[in-house]
């Protein structure tokens, strides 16, 4: 089997520049590569310092069509937000300072796992971002079968 890495993301922007500017400023991301395309706009590749994983940034054609989410992100089938951790959840909002629009939180959900804090943020183009510290992954997570009360799942099919 081949290995296979989560490589990117391509984000629709209102303004490719400013994005590129608030996730190069708080979260350490770098241009990696300007591609121009034929009708004249430039895909901007920004890449997060020493990991293999890459924001690519169109230029949006058209208006959102869709409220602008809220909270932590969307309830209908989605992306709901892009996470990101850090060691300080206080510090690094007050680090971000006014590029840090808080959406919900912070909050703290010790009840699940002890010392697990987040807050939620809007990106310049209105998309949630999560800023989390103490998340932790389950020592023995129930089988993909099993929902959270153990029971046996059901396939879900589509016409």
């Amino acid at each position: 089997m081949s290995l296979h890495i989560f490589s990117q993301v391509a984000l629709t922007c209102k303004d490719p520049i400013a994005t590129e500017r608030f996730y190069t400023k708080n979260f350490g991301f770098k241009r990696a590569r300007v591609t121009k395309v034929p009708d004249g706009e430039q895909i901007v590749a920004i890449k997060m310092l020493d990991s293999a994983f890459y924001f690519e940034l169109f230029k949006a054609k058209e208006e959102l069509a869709v409220v602008l989410p809220i909270n932590d992100g969307p309830e209908y089938p989605s992306v709901r937000h892009l996470a990101f951790k850090v060691d300080n959840v206080d510090a690094k909002l007050a680090e971000m300072g006014d590029d840090a629009k808080i959406t919900l939180g912070p909050l703290n959900f010790d009840e699940y796992i002890p010392g697990w804090r987040t807050v939620w943020i809007y990106d310049p183009d209105g998309r949630i971002v999560e800023i989390s510290q103490g998340f932790v992954d389950q020592d023995n997570p129930p089988p993909l079968e099993t929902d959270l009360t153990g029971r046996k799942t059901q396939p879900i099919h589509f016409a």
